[in-house]
């Protein structure tokens, strides 16, 4: 098992520590009841603070160009008023949202050769051309940093489940036995660091986004009682920045090791997900058991392995 460090911040509360009921596969049926909704946020220096991410059920920090690093937000029990800089979509968003009920995927554009492959995915693709009305551009940033959503303004209700349920984690208010005490775990990207910080005042690990306390637009720290670093495949795609730079994609199809971070203990991890419908499963280190989520918000962290 490997050992590396991670970073992880969260947002909104989670109320109950039950596990939905499944579907084949480890999804969950509650995701079908009314859709999710998965933004795409801006993670560079100028783009921060970001806004409503502290509403978010699960957040997912993917590698992209150069290095560095972009969120996708996924929010399921409720939806904040405004939430952004939206920015656009990657490969990897794809393949991981193939695991709920036809979401709603945010974003500000794509790579023209992208464009069929989000065309023909199992979502509802919600980008400024088709949701216009739902976008602004804000004056506190530069551009291409400033572009917000309204999601009211999208037309869907939030799903009322947490969306980390919908992707087939399970949650429990009592801590695994087991894990070891740990109170700051760092991951690292080639051009971007995340530290999270545990909080036993807050009860939560606290994020930092190189090298400094990462907070939203009002000044709320982020955070979440769960961090996941997820190692995966980070392999290079077909596709390019404007720069020339490659697009790298992570693979979210498989298993492989993870370290699990909950009330002050780390606890290494498999995950697995057979099948690109299929939820992700996360289990102790020699598979025995079921490795449950603190209730709230997750930070899912995709590593390199």
């Amino acid at each position: 098992m490997r050992r590396r460090a991670v970073m992880v911040g969260a947002l909104g509360a989670f109320a109950s520590a039950c596990t939905a009921s499944r579907l084949p596969g480890g999804g969950s049926s509650a995701s079908a009841r009314a859709p999710l909704l998965a933004v795409k946020i801006d993670n560079v220096g100028p783009a921060r603070p970001q806004t409503g991410l502290d509403e978010a059920d699960l957040v997912y920090v993917e590698q992209v160009e150069a290095g560095l690093s972009r969120l996708m937000a996924v929010f399921g029990s409720r939806l904040p008023k405004v939430v952004g800089p939206v920015r656009s979509a990657r490969e990897t968003d794809l393949e991981l949202l193939r695991q709920f009920d036809r979401p709603t995927l945010a974003y500000s554009g794509a790579q023209s050769a992208l464009r069929p492959s989000i065309e023909s995915a199992p979502l509802r693709a919600a980008p400024p051309g088709e949701a216009g009305s739902a976008y602004f551009r804000g004056n506190d940033k530069p551009a291409p940093h400033n572009l917000y959503l309204r999601p009211a303004k999208l037309g869907d209700p939030a799903a009322g489940v947490h969306a980390g349920e919908a992707a087939g984690f399970e949650f429990a208010e009592r801590a695994p036995k087991g894990g070891r005490a740990e109170t700051e775990h760092t991951v690292r990207f080639p051009a971007a660091r995340f530290t999270f910080n545990w909080s036993a005042e807050d009860g939560r690990w606290l994020v930092g986004m190189d090298g400094r306390a990462a907070t939203t637009a009002t000044g709320k720290r982020l955070g979440a009682p769960t961090v996941v670093v997820q190692y995966v495949d980070v392999a290079p795609s077909r596709f390019h920045d404007r720069s020339g730079n490659t697009s790298p994609l992570s693979r979210t199809v498989g298993d492989g090791d993870a370290v699990v971070l909950r009330d002050g203990r780390a606890y290494d991890a498999q995950w697995r997900r057979p099948s690109p419908t299929s939820g992700t499963t996360y289990s102790a280190a020699d598979g025995a058991a079921a490795l449950p989520f603190a209730p709230g918000p997750v930070w899912v962290v995709l590593a390199k392995r």
